[in-house]
């Protein structure tokens, strides 16, 4: 997948929107009440948090009787850690811990817990649960304690780490769209200085923080909280993690929210490269549509095609005479971080008003507020560190799924993707290179993942979503064995908590009374 970005960016862009409010007018709606009260009460049967069963094997039952030391956190919130095995292969050796963050739940009706994933990979979940008030409603932060946790691999849970400030700013900032063999070499050796940094730093890890022994730690985590059925809320990449779960667990299932969705079945990696992309094209036509009817639109003609004509001739300036770059840093705002810019702004609509300002700058040569945004997707502060999420993303793709090992596998994949996606086509189809490099084999398999036995899992897929584009939400939802699909007529990165009002109350009723919506309902566009 794209570099960095195949993360649940819905939190990270609406940090985009408040970074630059003055630009910005959120979409509001009747949202649910705010008392915590719930449009509907749970079965009796759900009311009580049983303790959690037995662990699967001798070997794995210290981990599962683990207890959690919370301890006050700041804000309200609790936290803590769990140990769980470096290699579940060998249960007795090497230990990392799980860092956990947990918001009690605000009424007295109390189901359980609620687990998050915000996607990546590489997002913290940590610091999306800190965000619970946006991400939940009133009534789920009612009945529900909100927990979050950093997946292996990842922010404060043994985090995979592979290059410095400085060497992550070359990286991204190399040529994403190679145009000759001078810069597609330099491309393939950016890409091999990423990989041998990761191994030189961390080897140990580099086979163990796949999706699959993510899962598994969640499994732990959910015995921890006493939880005998997980429920859970994964956005973009979080929903693979939920899938992946269900497949291993599937008797462990409550309810499973998968909100922009990925299919696990879709392969090999430049297919999904090549839908990403079309998703990225579809955003930004749409992007355009809303432009077209603000005062404030960088594109006079509002015409479409004139308009796509113009951020061409932008990424095509951009590859030679980079930006104007007023943030104080040294970095030349070029065609890779102006497309990263761009990108970042159609994950949700919320910040489009930002990119309508941005490409009003870049038209006129500043691409100040392009970098910041890209900064903001990419999670590097102002002081030029990074966090993990990079590195994370990277390190957690590779060992999931089968990658070309030939540059020009990616070269050739490269050019037919451009045809097809003339603004975003190569440059999510290169950055996948790394894994080429990759010092250890994958371990995952894309394949359907049935989870039979389970109980219905909802899946929801937003039509004009630009990262996990709607088809995987529809794949999902008919492997799953249990799967129910949920579509919202809108525009963006998953659907739960960003203005839909059907949206929100369905996945709510489906939390906390387990009743799910017909199976392909269909959310109205919210105006």
């Amino acid at each position: 997948m794209m570099r960095s970005t195949g993360a649940s960016r819905t939190a990270t862009a609406l940090l985009a929107a408040t970074l630059f409010a003055s630009a910005c007018s959120a979409t509001g709606d009747a949202r649910n009440p705010s008392d915590g009260s719930s449009p509907v009460d749970p079965p009796a049967a759900t009311q009580a948090v049983e303790a959690a069963t037995k662990a699967p094997s001798t070997a794995l039952e210290p981990f599962y009787t683990q207890k959690i030391a919370w301890k006050s956190c700041k804000g309200g919130f609790e936290c803590g850690k769990i140990e769980v095995p470096l290699d579940y292969a060998d249960p007795s050796g090497e230990r990392i811990q799980i860092s956990v963050i947990r918001l009690p739940a605000t009424g007295s009706k109390r189901i359980g817990s609620i687990l998050l994933n915000p996607g990546g990979p590489g997002g913290s979940g940590i610091e999306y649960a800190r965000a619970a008030k946006t991400v939940l409603t009133p009534a789920v932060l009612s009945r529900f304690d909100t927990v979050g946790f950093d997946p292996r691999g990842v922010g404060e849970s043994a985090p995979v780490h592979c290059l410095s400030g400085p060497q992550l700013d070359t990286f991204i900032g190399l040529d994403g769209t190679p145009d000759d063999a001078g810069e597609v070499e330099a491309l393939a050796k950016g890409a091999k200085q990423f990989a041998e940094g990761c191994q030189a730093k961390s080897g140990k890890l580099l086979s163990h923080v796949g999706t699959a022994d993510a899962a598994r730690d969640m499994d732990v985590l959910r015995a921890a909280l006493g939880d005998q059925g997980l429920t859970y809320l994964g956005k973009s990449y979080g929903t693979y993690l939920g899938a992946v779960y269900a497949d291993l667990f599937p008797k462990k299932v409550r309810a499973l929210v998968l909100d922009g969705a990925i299919d696990p079945a879709l392969h090999p990696v430049p297919a999904v490269n090549a839908a990403q992309a079309r998703g990225f094209e579809v955003a930004f036509r749409s992007f355009l549509a809303d432009c077209f009817n603000a005062a404030s639109c960088p594109f006079p003609t509002k015409n479409t095609d004139t308009a796509l004509a113009q951020l061409s001739n932008l990424l095509k300036t951009t590859d030679q005479h980079p930006l104007r770059n007023n943030t104080g840093d040294s970095r030349k705002i070029d065609e890779s971080w102006t497309t990263l810019g761009i990108v970042t702004a159609l994950y949700d609509k919320r910040s489009w008003p930002v990119l309508r300002t941005a490409l009003s700058q870049a038209f006129r040569g500043d691409g100040t507020t392009l970098l910041r945004l890209a900064d903001i997707l990419i999670d590097r502060r102002q002081d030029g560190t990074y966090s993990n999420q990079t590195e994370a993303n990277m390190a957690i793709n590779c060992v999931d799924h089968p990658y070309p090992k030939k540059t020009s596998v990616y070269e050739e994949a490269a050019r037919a993707a451009q045809k097809e996606s003339p603004h975003f086509g190569a440059y999510v189809m290169w950055g996948s290179l790394p894994c080429e490099y990759w010092p250890v084999q994958p371990t995952g398999t894309d394949k359907p993942l049935k989870a039979t036995g389970a109980p219905p899992i909802l899946v929801v897929g937003t039509q004009r979503d630009p990262a996990t584009p709607y088809e995987w939400a529809k794949s999902l939802a008919s492997e799953l064995s249990s799967g129910v699909l949920l579509s919202y007529d809108g525009d963006g990165h998953t659907a739960y908590r960003t203005g839909s009002t059907c949206v929100d109350e369905a996945v709510d009723r489906y939390l906390i009374s387990l009743t799910t919506p017909k199976n392909g309902t269909l959310c109205p566009k919210v105006t």
